[in-house]
């Protein structure tokens, strides 16, 4: 792919966007903006906390949202209520932009459930479905485990991971829909294919760096260390 042809912005809440919301500044989540130079067009991935600046932000590169992609269902990464605080996400984009939310099949029921969106509003995916956006491809890897229908996105070299993969440790499993079982053969199995060389960019800001790549992170992070289910069980199941 022309490097000059793929737009890349990875934007964390309470720095780049939603500067004065003292929620995103503490959950230090990410936002991603995935695009082709050449048409225009862009997809946000994980729409959350400050819409109107997210639209700005890709307007001021030359961009247009014509998409948005959703890793899993919590509020503080689509919108919704989240512990008495009530989150902005697909619902404002919808209402500011009218744009097609791509969710995963399994995830559909409870990114309705979290954001009161409708199933008209949401355009259903499996894993290895690949969503365009302009000439740029970017692949859908179903990875459940944080949540039923948690997905990551590989896009030329970019591994988007949402909540299934951190820098340092992996998503939580002991809330709704969690399984730890199916996160240890999403992280051993599914990932597997992605390559040493890929960068992975989580879904929130937990370690010093934004990024790093497959092979540092399969060098140093914890919860790849297990060789076995039950091993990895003992230590991560919940």
């Amino acid at each position: 792919m022309d490097d000059d042809r793929l737009y890349f912005r990875q934007l964390l809440c309470g720095r780049d966007i939603a500067t004065t919301d003292r929620v995103a500044k503490q959950m230090l989540n990410f936002v991603y903006l995935i695009g082709d130079r050449q048409t225009g067009e862009a997809i946000v991935v994980d729409p959350a906390y400050d819409i109107k600046g997210i639209i700005e932000t890709a307007a001021a590169d030359g961009m247009r949202l014509t998409g948005a992609l959703a890793t899993h269902y919590h509020a503080d990464h689509i919108g919704g209520d989240m512990m008495g605080y009530r989150i902005s996400g697909i619902n404002e984009l919808l209402t500011l932009a009218g744009v097609p939310i791509h969710v995963q099949a399994d995830e559909a029921p409870w990114i309705m459930r979290t954001t009161g969106a409708g199933a008209s509003d949401l355009v259903e995916h499996v894993g290895g479905d690949i969503v365009m956006v302009g000439e740029i491809p970017i692949e859908l890897i179903h990875t459940p485990g944080h949540t039923p229908g948690s997905q990551c996105f590989l896009v030329d070299g970019h591994l988007l991971a949402g909540d299934t993969l951190f820098l340092e440790g992996c998503g939580r499993t002991d809330l709704p829909g969690g399984d730890p079982a199916a996160l240890y053969a999403s992280l051993t199995q599914t990932l597997a294919k992605v390559p040493d060389d890929a960068i992975l960019f989580p879904g929130h800001q937990y370690s010093a760096d934004p990024s790093a790549s497959m092979a540092d992170t399969r060098r140093w992070n914890y919860v790849l260390a297990p060789r076995t289910e039950s091993e990895w069980l003992s230590l991560f199941g919940a």
